[in-house]
């Protein structure tokens, strides 16, 4: 029998794959859609100290190898998702979920996790790293110093399952550093990657979405490569306390598995989800064990990780 079942910390999962942030979770009513799929779970939308409309429209455009978007954080505040996760948790057979957050400076940051340390919540949180911060600065998981100071202090207090949602890196030494980051403190998981930023598509003679003169962050096919180098990256240097979830550039059974061979635990749709609804998930599922089926793999833990080389 195939199982796509997996585990995050102390988190069970019947199923590896879920939505990205971002994607089908603006409202309890598409979180609703997503907890009702054949998804293992649900992350909500990043939630920030307030409630934002975001950046003007259009902000996101499909297009022929996935989608470019500049979003501005549109979310609905991280209380209105805390109350939603809170509320599923104590229903009996309720999956587990993940909360993503994020504070637009470290104060509103640590103002959100000590609200969630003081809550009834006791299921995983993600801190999204990946968003830029203070403008003239890169995004935090870029700022390494700024990154080691935010988790120092929230650890100095937050004592429930946090993980933390990447920017993608690109240099061989930013993985060893930004692993010596991580390797320092308890973190349950980290998330690789988040859209490949300030990419630029044309249509005729413009761009197709408006903010930031039509620079935007991209998702689908254009991404896979770099994702899987980043969950493998992190998966050869993370200590085994840490566990991976893979996201980018998954729209087949195939990419899911790739995911995992490169050491991930869960695996996140975002692009083709957005395009194909929570449909999705059974097909990919359906696609997964396929493939296992066909290499005789049991369990994820099967082939986890066991990418080969070239000698």
């Amino acid at each position: 029998m195939v199982s796509t079942a997996t585990q995050i910390g102390d988190f069970h999962f019947d199923n590896c794959l879920m939505n990205a942030a971002g994607v089908y979770c603006m409202t309890r009513e598409e979180l609703a859609e997503v907890d009702a799929s054949a998804a293992g779970s649900f992350v909500t939308k990043t939630g920030t100290l307030a409630a934002r409309a975001g950046n003007p429209e259009p902000r996101y455009v499909d297009t022929d190898l996935g989608s470019i978007n500049s979003m501005g954080l549109p979310n609905q505040g991280f209380q209105y998702y805390l109350e939603y996760v809170t509320e599923l948790q104590n229903q009996p057979g309720s999956k587990h979920h993940i909360l993503s957050l994020v504070g637009l400076s470290p104060d509103e940051t640590h103002t959100i996790l000590k609200t969630v340390q003081a809550s009834d919540y006791e299921g995983l949180v993600e801190l999204n790293l990946s968003c830029p911060n203070v403008p003239g600065k890169p995004q935090i998981a870029y700022d390494f110093e700024m990154t080691t100071e935010i988790l120092t202090e929230v650890f100095t207090y937050y004592t429930k399952p946090l993980g933390v949602k990447l920017p993608p890196y690109f240099d061989i030494v930013h993985f060893d550093q930004a692993a010596e980051v991580f390797n320092q403190f308890p973190l349950v998981f980290v998330n690789c990657i988040n859209s490949i930023g300030n990419g630029l598509v044309i249509d005729d003679e413009s761009v197709v979405i408006k903010p930031k003169q039509g620079f935007g962050g991209l998702g689908g096919d254009y991404v896979k490569p770099t994702a899987l180098a980043n969950v493998h990256a992190f998966y050869q240097r993370l200590k085994p306390s840490i566990q991976i979830i893979g996201t980018g550039g998954v729209r087949t059974g195939r990419d899911a598995f790739e995911h995992i061979l490169c050491g991930a635990s869960m695996v996140q749709i975002g692009t083709a989800l957005q395009q194909e609804g929570p449909a999705i998930f059974e097909r990919v599922t359906a696609e997964l064990q396929a493939i296992m089926a066909e290499k005789g793999y049991e369990t994820l833990e099967d082939f986890r990780g066991k990418l080969n080389y070239i000698d």
